[in-house]
């Protein structure tokens, strides 16, 4: 059997630009993707607080949280694990850059302890105990399942390239935040590094048929997509 993807919980942005929003109208949630090949059930972005993930995940795959083999994290913003912790069985999986990224990051915070308040220190704390059960991301997750770095939107960010019998789907995270900002040509707004994760949205264009976005439901890619940003033509 082909490897096959199920979208669980379509993601929101706080705000959208293309609807012209005042910021922060709504919590944001990313897309959460189950993918299923070799026998693996990995769990992209577990975004959703954990009971309505698990609702969710069950009325769409008939799975329990249990039951999922891998997690993966396109990256490590709260965002795209904020219920990571309801798949204790799993196996937690990130880009390695974007582990060591983050790693580096809330050392710095906890280096600055002092000055922290108490209720953050404890946060980066657990945040930090938290990253130690993360393992990097083989290149290949299983046989059809492929790690597809994608910086820019992070400093490691990282997507999967599903490779089927007859079409590439790529799992891209906030690389591709929604369907607007793709047939736009733009990427999203909070990116670390817009110039990298345009060149990241380039090559997810011209290698994907089927883009699952960061935020956003999953699509198809026109044939000779052109964005006003220059984006190249599949």
């Amino acid at each position: 059997m082909s490897v096959e993807f199920t979208v669980v919980s379509i993601g929101a942005l706080s705000s959208n630009p293309f609807w012209n929003e005042p910021a922060g109208l709504r919590t944001a949630h990313a897309t959460t993707t189950l993918v299923r090949d070799a026998g693996r059930l990995i769990l992209v972005d577990p975004s959703l607080p954990a009971a309505a993930l698990a609702a969710r995940l069950f009325e769409r795959t008939g799975l329990k949280a249990n039951q999922i083999t891998d997690v993966f994290c396109t990256t490590l913003r709260p965002t795209h694990h904020r219920s990571i912790e309801l798949f204790e069985s799993a196996r937690w999986l990130c880009h390695e850059p974007e582990l060591a990224a983050h790693r580096e990051h809330l050392k710095g915070l906890a280096g600055s302890s002092q000055r922290l308040e108490q209720k953050l220190e404890e946060s980066v704390a657990a945040d930090l105990q938290l990253l130690e059960r993360f393992e990097p991301a083989p290149e290949k997750l299983t046989p059809s399942v492929h790690l597809f770095p994608l910086p820019g939107p992070a400093n490691g960010s990282a997507g999967l390239l599903l490779a089927g019998m007859m079409l590439t789907v790529i799992i891209a995270g906030d690389a591709a935040v929604t369907s607007d900002h793709v047939l736009a040509g733009r990427v999203w707004e909070g990116c670390a590094d817009a110039e990298a994760a345009m060149e990241s949205l380039r090559e997810i264009l011209e290698i994907a048929d089927i883009i699952v976005c960061g935020h956003d439901n999953y699509m198809l890619v026109p044939t000779g997509l052109v964005g006003p940003a220059g984006l190249r033509p599949r």
